[in-house]
């Protein structure tokens, strides 16, 4: 019998992309899911080609001690409590999994009122707060390899990493570029400062072209929705071959960027971690200093340990073009990078999260509930 699943996502891509990929596992087996998403503009792009998922926008703001805000967040989180308390009653699911962030925190707290199964993903290194705060209601904790959760049984945690969306492959270079209007032959930059973008990486290139030029390196950069415009800047290398820069404000043809490029520089989301380990793609982490906990350093430090690229900080970036220079022109450091990459690419986390969670209803998820007090 199909199950109905509630899958709380949204807020920034790292939530919101890991969703979409576990929902399309879970329907292509036969599921029904409906995903809860913010009324932010990152979500609206991001869920627009997904014409085949159902997806629900509630309202929510982030957490902050800051005064006025958090009046609001408090505000917010009570009108999320009650919209969701109405339309999850109705539509009666069987579990709800939450990915964290903001957006999550409503949806569980009506879930956990109603007695309805709750399921915590947690992408990074250093959970977040949403996780942390809501471990103690849920039955099951999906985690990446190695982090505990103090106060939460092993029996609860499961190492099965990040879910990647079924579009997210590693594809022929040449068909890549020739298919993003790219010069198929010479070497690509490609530099992404998350789903929000990176002013401080947008700067870099702009300052840096003419140097990156000079050497052959064609370089495309999205920016960021509200960090500037569409455009591009022509070039000529040394041996007087043309060489241009494009910037885009959004993409959502990653595969495509991923695999058309030589080296990437981006931040050290989980999300795009992950997307450059299912593409292949050696890569220079930036971690945003100023995230929470400074979880995207420790997602950093523990992928430039498994070889899979290069950790370079914000505060350094001062050495950043010489890093390219030198990465992007050694083939056999390139070639040693995807190697590893290939490595880290263990499974399908996605088919191991929704068998999982299917076992779950099926067997003895209602019993685990039952025994803990939690359903009555």
């Amino acid at each position: 019998m199909p199950r109905k699943y509630i899958i709380a996502c949204g807020g920034t891509g790292g939530h919101l992309a890991p969703g979409i990929a576990l929902a399309q596992k879970l329907t292509g087996g036969g599921d029904h899911c409906r995903l809860v998403i913010s009324q932010k503009q990152v979500d609206t792009r991001l869920t627009r080609k997904y014409t085949n998922l159902q997806f629900v926008s509630v309202p929510g703001v982030g957490f902050s001690l800051n005064p006025i805000r958090l009046i609001l967040f408090i505000y917010s989180l009570i009108k999320s409590v009650s919209y969701s308390f109405n339309w999850i009653r109705k539509w009666k699911p069987d579990v709800v999994v939450a990915f964290g962030g903001f957006i999550s925190v409503g949806v569980v707290l009506a879930a956990a009122l109603m007695r309805i199964p709750i399921v915590l993903h947690e992408a990074n290194r250093k959970p977040g707060r949403t996780i942390l705060m809501m471990r103690k209601l849920a039955s099951r904790i999906y985690l990446p390899d190695g982090i505990r959760l103090r106060g939460v049984s092993p029996s609860k945690i499961r190492y099965y990493g990040y879910p990647v969306r079924e579009e997210v492959a590693r594809l022929n270079t040449e068909g890549a570029r020739l298919e993003m209007g790219l010069d198929p032959a010479g070497k690509l930059l490609v530099v992404m400062g998350g789903s929000q973008g990176a002013s401080a990486f947008n700067k870099w290139v702009v300052d840096n072209f003419d140097k990156l030029a000079e050497q052959g390196v064609n370089v495309y950069c999205i920016t960021g929705p509200t960090q500037g415009t569409d455009g591009v800047i022509d070039g000529i290398s040394k041996t007087g071959k043309k060489v241009k820069c494009v910037f885009k404000s959004f993409s959502d043809r990653i595969p495509e960027l991923l695999s058309a490029a030589d080296l990437v520089i981006t931040r050290a989301g989980a999300g795009s971690i992950s997307e450059i380990i299912r593409c292949r793609t050696p890569s220079i982490l930036i971690p945003y200093p100023f995230a929470v906990d400074n979880h995207q350093l420790a997602n950093a430090l523990f992928f430039e340990r498994q070889g899979g690229g290069v950790l370079v900080h914000q505060e350094k970036m001062d050495r950043l073009l010489a890093e390219v220079q030198e990465l992007i022109s050694n083939n056999w450091l390139l070639s040693r990078f995807r190697y590893n990459l290939n490595k880290m690419d263990r499974f399908d986390s996605a088919e191991y999260i929704s068998t999982d969670l299917r076992n779950l209803c099926t067997n003895d998820f209602t019993e685990e509930f039952l025994c803990e007090g939690k359903l009555a």
